[in-house]
Formats: structure tokens, sequence, C-alpha cells
């Protein structure tokens, strides 16, 4: 299952040149992420009631060409692998079909007190 959110670029997001600064895809994958985890049915908020936030571990990404001001983005989340302990996914930021930023993501939970690492619990595995 891919999930689509779609991302208008606004004068906020680029450098002096007008092209989509760096640190912004990362905003706009998060975006996606969260959307595309409260889409599953996973509140975030009831999760963090009971001691559990998700947190990105790993980011691998690639920029392949830029995105600039008013432009129209999509961004494509896919499940890649689940473990007891992980969830990695690919992420994708179009422009029409081209592809201008990858990424390979990973999550985990952790303690909201501690911050020690924790299993995904097996309702949110079930959800993947």
């Amino acid at each position: 299952m891919i999930h689509r959110f779609p991302v208008r670029v606004y004068y906020e997001d680029t450098d002096m040149g007008g092209i989509v600064y760096h640190a912004n895809y990362l905003r706009f994958i998060e975006r996606a992420r969260s959307d595309w985890v409260r889409n599953l049915g996973n509140d975030q908020n009831a999760m963090r009631d009971a001691g559990l936030i998700w947190v990105v571990r790993r980011i691998e990404a690639d920029y392949l060409a830029p995105a600039k001001f008013d432009e129209e983005l999509r961004i494509e989340t896919e499940v890649q692998k689940v473990t007891p302990a992980r969830l990695t996914m690919s992420q994708q930021v179009f422009r029409g079909e081209t592809e201008l930023f990858r990424a390979i993501v990973t999550v985990v939970c952790v303690n909201a007190e501690s911050g020690a690492p924790i299993r995904l619990p097996a309702e949110i595995r079930a959800l993947l």
C-alpha cells in the first residue's frame, strides 16, 4: 500500500535561489509519515499517553532534482520492512512523474519517559 500526500512549495520552504532548502525535504516527509500513521488509525496522542512515542532512528536520503517555489509535490510512503523493534519505509518526493528526493527511513518506538527503545506494540504491527 502506497500512501500519497500532497505538498505545495511555499516561499518559506525555499533558499535565496527559490529552490527548496535541503532540510525542508525532511519536513515534507515527516508530514507525510504523520498523515500516513493517522490514516492507519494509529493515534499518536493515545500512544504518548500510554508512554510510547515514535522516533526516527535513521534516514538515508538522496537529492535527485530541485523543487521550486509554488510547485505541487507528492510524497509517497511505503512500508519496506517491519520487525519486532523497527519499521523501515521508503519515501519519495515527486513533481508530476519526476522523482526529486528519496529516503529510506527507520523508526522505532521508545518509552516516552526514559527514551529506552521498546518493541513495536503488536496492535501497531498488525496495522502495518
